[in-house]
């Protein structure tokens, strides 16, 4: 019969297994989720929309494309930074590719007016996608090329096409902004209408 002391140790063997084994399946979960980073006017709206995609779990509105570190929101604003406002996300593409997420972005903003969506003015609100990798840069590349090729908005498809540089977050109170704030009048007469027609097209890939 084992003795406390065997018994000690057996049970710092199996806690240690454990642990490494629950390591092990945060590891490779963290290594299967994918970045991605997009610009289509104001964040409020955008954040809106990829938070109701079922493989997506994390986005956060912040700033980037700018040429100074940790913008504020008003500096940003004065479009002296050259920042635009963005989405970053986690996804994961076992649930959602990153062409589905590319056809969402197209299809859930206006890609063909230079610095401005509606009545948001501004290089803050420039259309573009911050490539995390290759593989993301030829895709959206090769999207672009085929919505001007078809001529599918009507005029060009203006959204730039960059590499991703430092993200910085946004203030606190921008994030989770329609969700905690979905009365606004802004919220009912700007980012309602972009959810429900996400509503409407995507309906598959909304999170149940």
């Amino acid at each position: 019969m084992p003795n406390l002391e065997e018994m000690k140790i057996k049970s710092s063997i199996l806690l240690l297994i454990l642990i490494l084994f629950s390591m092990e399946n945060s590891s490779a979960q963290q290594k299967k989720m994918q970045k991605a980073t997009f610009g289509m006017g104001c964040f409020w709206c955008s954040e809106a929309i990829f938070q109701r995609l079922n493989g997506v779990s994390k986005v956060r509105s912040g700033y980037e494309g700018g040429n100074i570190p940790n913008p504020t929101y008003e500096e940003v604003c004065s479009g002296d930074t050259h920042h635009v406002e963005v989405i970053e996300l986690e996804f994961d593409p076992a649930k959602i590719s990153y062409e589905e997420l590319l056809e969402i972005f197209w299809k859930t903003h206006d890609p063909t007016t230079l610095n401005r969506q509606g009545a948001d003015v501004g290089t803050q609100y420039r259309s573009v996608i911050f490539y995390h990798n290759e593989e993301q840069k030829a895709l959206a590349e090769k999207y672009k090329n085929l919505l001007n090729k078809e001529n599918a908005f009507g005029k060009p498809v203006v959204t730039a096409i960059e590499k991703a540089a430092p993200f910085y977050v946004a203030e606190n109170y921008h994030q989770d902004y329609f969700l905690r704030n979905g009365e606004q009048p802004y919220c009912r007469l700007v980012i309602l209408p972009k959810v429900e027609k996400l509503e409407k097209l995507f309906k598959a890939k909304l999170k149940h």
